[in-house]
């Protein structure tokens, strides 16, 4: 009896471990080799290798809209879903307990009662300092909650996946996608620490359908039922002139998606790259790419968080790169007043791409990712200005303070770095 119940113990214990290194590895085959510099990002040539490689078309007679902090993005999405007749989609990562997350819960009730078809996807993990009972009250309203990848004995495997993704679709017409979770930190202007900065975006045109798309790639693996119909996909008619594109990546296919938009953009920079980014952990491919297109004289500047972090081992596994970025000439600013969640990337005035994505391993390749690319002189315009104005806001961290950091900071932030592959 003894012997067997060892024997059982070790079986559990060698499916335990089984489970968590599936967990921690990458899976699918990785791009190993730098993307060739051949094109620039206005060449004709690069948009039709953006549709291809990355699936969605690009799509013309669209308008978007820049939402800054809280106080604009929040009354645009409660405002859109109060307004909605006919079908609500509605995909987070953070969905937390309190002013905001009460707003959002009841607004969605609201229109659930009224006959709207609401359907809402909170990740496990993002969602798990919200009140249970937030969730039952939205499901006894009517309103259809699921949570992805909730873990289960038979799923553990995947519960290293989450989905990233912050995606609204309102009567298959208006959509929004950005940055912003739903949870107090967002709220108001970006004032104090206690409110942070970040941008979020208000979409109306065809694109919106592929946005919808996005949204039903995940609910269809967490509930297996197809969403359609006009009430999901109508027709859509122009509503501006930008040219755009809604994309998305996931282990569970096309993971590299993400990780090649970015490499292929940073490639086919000709001027400029400004990179607004809330987790900046580049890996070796992605320094590599940054510091060849320094050397060509692509003039790089990037905004990340300063001391104001909700994830603090992030920020010391970035420093620990910024070595070979500096020596390039690359400007790294660290945001000063508060926590800075802004996930956006602009390329010599044209391309500007935004949504869930940082810059990192864990977005590039373990979690469901969508991100909006917006091809437009004028909109590009007005996003430089935005990150003109954060950069007034932020600390630029030279070459030599970076060399002359503390032994002991340096030690920690190398020790952090080791943990890239899952930050």
């Amino acid at each position: 009896m003894f012997s067997y119940v060892h024997v059982i113990l070790a079986i559990l214990v060698t499916i335990a471990l089984t489970l968590v290194v599936i967990n921690f590895t990458e899976g699918e085959k990785k791009i190993d080799r730098k993307v060739e510099t051949l094109y620039g990002v206005r060449d004709a040539q690069f948009l039709r290798s953006m549709g291809v490689l990355l699936g969605p078309s690009i799509v013309e007679c669209n308008r978007v809209e820049h939402l800054e902090n809280g106080d604009r993005i929040f009354p645009a999405m409660l405002e859109a879903i109060r307004a909605a007749q006919r079908t609500i989609v509605f995909e987070t990562f953070i969905y937390w307990s309190g002013d905001v997350g009460r707003a959002f819960a009841d607004a969605l009730c609201e229109r659930a009662q009224k006959g709207v078809k609401v359907h809402v996807l909170l990740d496990w993990v993002g969602s798990a300092r919200m009140e249970e009972r937030l969730i039952d009250e939205m499901r006894d309203c009517g309103v259809e909650v699921e949570r992805y990848h909730e873990p289960t004995w038979y799923n553990w495997s995947r519960m290293n996946n989450r989905t990233h993704r912050k995606l609204l679709v309102v009567d298959g017409r208006l959509g929004f996608t950005g940055g912003v979770g739903i949870a107090d930190q967002w709220s108001g202007h970006a004032q104090d620490e206690r409110h942070w900065r970040d941008s979020h975006f208000r979409i109306e045109g065809p694109v919106v359908a592929e946005i919808q798309a996005v949204f039903m790639d995940n609910w269809i693996k967490a509930t297996g039922s197809v969403l359609h119909g006009a009430d999901y996909f109508p027709e859509l008619e122009p509503a501006g002139r930008v040219q755009t594109q809604m994309f998305s990546s996931s282990p569970t296919g096309g993971s590299e998606s993400m990780h090649l938009m970015y490499l292929l953009s940073i490639a086919s920079a000709q001027k400029s790259i400004l990179l607004s980014s809330s987790y900046f952990v580049p890996d070796k491919l992605a320094i590599r790419a940054l510091v060849a297109a320094a050397r060509r004289g692509v003039r790089i500047r990037i905004i990340t968080p300063g001391k104001y972090i909700d994830t603090h081992i992030v920020r010391r596994a970035s420093r620990a790169r910024w070595g070979s970025l500096l020596e390039a000439g690359i400007e790294i600013h660290e945001y000063q007043p508060t926590m800075y969640h802004c996930k956006v990337m602009i390329v010599d005035g044209f391309l500007v791409s935004t949504g869930s994505t940082n810059f990192d391993n864990r977005s590039f390749r373990l979690n469901d990712e969508a991100n909006l690319n917006v091809y437009d002189e004028d909109f590009a315009k007005q996003m430089t200005e935005v990150f003109e104005r954060d950069l007034t806001r932020a600390r630029r961290i030279t070459l030599e303070e970076w060399l002359n950091r503390p032994p002991v900071q340096k030690l920690i932030e190398q020790a952090a770095s080791l943990l890239g592959k899952q930050l």
